[in-house]
């Protein structure tokens, strides 16, 4: 069998990219297939936000993942959702109505029939068509291929904690499949300053109050969203696009990027368990670690220490291009052009090669700082489908 496209990923991403296809009538269900390595679309995305305690989104109503930007308010209306699931001036929904507005489209498109399980190794020509290898030695022919891959996998832990990880269990990243609060000992510290970090420490607070410690390199940085509105549209992004140099391009969407910040709802959230007491905030960076005569952990913390049984990392994830060593090889067979930061040169309508396309991080060379986010998932979605 041969499909008319596979989409490498089931997330945010790649979901949002099945939708559109399938809502302009790009393709039908049965000539799509979404190939990730979890259960069901979204799987990621639904864990890592519950896990956090996540609320709300911090982006607005308008970004989620149907063709129609109203399509979410216009579900709430018809099912009822209460005004106050939609937060703030911006207007932003709550996981939970987000969640089931996105399951009840992909449900309602017929996409879970698209789905298939499967890790992807390996990227192949065959007569003219992409050939999607997996581990589990499938191999899925396409005329036309998204790679939607995103840096989940990638997680950040800083270096000092190599030198106890093999004897310390009493730590994870907060994004790690084996990550579980219910293992966790009192006193806990979370390594972080940005919004996941701060999701974490208020959850991790109503379980164990006066028990955390939130400890964070800089001060709080606290924006709305995690880049400036004016690269949703034209206002930022025609003067981006005039830009010729990758690198220049890379370094624009590095400064244009609100790493490690949060939205005002939650600063204040913070500030109040701090002035109550329920959460401790220690500034600055960990400079050692070691283990205490009580089997505690010691951390130094520039001129302070912080005694703890358990560390969480709300640390982010490594900038490197996803997809490892099998991408890595289809771009050498290929030919596939890449800037220096070893991220993809590709069209506008975010072709790498003839029939092989981007979204997501993959994209941001032509999409921008906001190619992760949903609003650039709906972007690079509207380009891949207006240019077939």
């Amino acid at each position: 069998m041969v499909y008319d496209w596979i989409v490498v990923g089931g997330g945010i991403q790649g979901s949002t990219i099945a939708a559109f296809l399938v809502k302009n009538n790009k393709v039908s269900t049965d000539k799509l297939r979404i190939i990730d390595p979890h259960v069901r679309p979204l799987f990621k995305w639904t864990t890592s936000t519950d896990r956090i305690g996540m609320k709300f989104l911090r982006s607005p109503f308008v970004h989620h993942l149907d063709v129609d930007p109203f399509s979410l308010r216009s579900y709430a209306a018809k099912h009822q959702w209460k005004k106050s699931e939609f937060y703030g001036v911006y207007k932003r929904p709550s996981l939970e109505m987000f969640n089931e507005h996105s399951q009840t489209l992909l449900h309602d498109l017929g996409l879970g029939a698209s789905w298939h399980q499967g890790y992807v190794n390996g990227l192949d020509r065959e007569d003219n068509y992409w050939v999607v290898n997996t581990a589990g030695e499938e191999r899925l022919k396409a005329k036309r291929v998204v790679l939607a891959l995103s840096i989940n996998d990638q997680l950040h832990v800083p270096e000092w904690a190599d030198s106890i990880k093999q004897e310390w269990h009493g730590m994870f990243h907060i994004f790690d499949d084996s990550a579980d609060f219910s293992k966790l000992r009192m006193p806990v510290a979370v390594i972080g300053g940005g919004i996941t970090a701060a999701h974490t420490v208020i959850k991790l607070s109503a379980l164990y109050s006066g028990q955390v410690t939130l400890i964070k390199r800089h001060p709080f940085k606290v924006c709305d969203f995690d880049s400036d509105p004016g690269w949703l549209g034209p206002k930022y992004q025609k003067s981006y696009q005039r830009i010729t140099d990758y690198s220049e391009r890379r370094e624009v969407i590095k400064k244009a990027r609100n790493r490690g910040s949060l939205p005002s709802e939650l600063f204040h959230k913070l500030r109040k368990l701090e002035n109550e007491q329920t959460i401790k905030v220690a500034d600055g960076e960990v400079t050692s670690v070691k283990q205490g005569e009580n089997k505690e952990l010691i951390l130094s913390v520039d001129t302070q220490e912080v005694k703890v049984q358990s560390i969480v990392f709300a640390t982010g994830f490594r900038p490197s291009r996803p997809g490892g060593r099998w991408l890595e090889k289809a771009i050498e067979t290929f030919g596939l052009p890449c800037a220096k930061c070893g991220y993809p040169i590709v069209s506008q309508s975010l072709e790498w090669c003839r029939h092989l396309y981007v979204t997501g991080p993959l994209a941001e060379l032509e999409i921008g700082p906001i190619a992760r986010n949903i609003s650039g998932a709906r972007q690079a979605a509207e380009r891949i489908v207006q240019s077939i």
